[in-house]
């Protein structure tokens, strides 16, 4: 593993993207398919990972993502993202996702995931990642959620390892 580098804010590696629905995206009755979201997403948090580590980086675990709201055809749909915590080699990411309907203005909350990465060298294997500074309570707390998050995804490993 390559040597830590110097710590980056959250604020460097954030990232916002935002897709138009089309009915390519949808079902016969317009609501968007949850696996165009789920894309959608885990392209956003791999943005926010890329830019932090300045490496490859590849998808480890997706927490449930619970559909709030539905998502139409026309619906500008908008993926906010940002770094929750850093760990050695594995980087945490919110994912906040909006639909917005255009003619009207209004804009709802469809859901929030979280999404861990981790970084790799140029040979695929896990390698060594920036340190985060945080600099407001929120993202402090952010943080000391993701690490209780984290415990209780070690938990649900070993407990699969156990079952199978």
């Amino acid at each position: 593993m390559s040597s830590a580098r110097p710590a980056k804010r959250i604020e460097d590696s954030r990232s916002t993207t935002s897709v138009l629905m089309s009915p390519q995206d949808a079902n016969s009755l317009g609501n968007v398919h949850g696996g165009v979201i789920m894309k959608m997403v885990d392209e956003a948090g791999a943005l926010v990972a890329i830019r932090h580590s300045n490496r490859p980086c590849v998808t480890v675990a997706i927490d449930s993502m619970t559909f709030m709201q539905p998502i139409r055809v026309g619906d500008l749909v908008t993926c906010r993202a940002e770094l929750t915590y850093v760990g050695t080699t594995s980087m945490e990411v919110r994912v906040e996702v909006t639909a917005e309907t255009l003619l009207t203005g209004e804009a709802r909350l469809t859901n929030t995931a979280y999404l861990v990465y981790v970084a790799l060298d140029l040979e695929g294997r896990k390698t060594v990642v920036p340190a985060v500074e945080y600099v407001s309570e929120e993202q402090i707390l952010r943080a000391a959620q993701a690490v209780d998050r984290q415990e209780f995804r070690k938990r649900q490993r070993e407990h699969e390892k156990r079952s199978s």
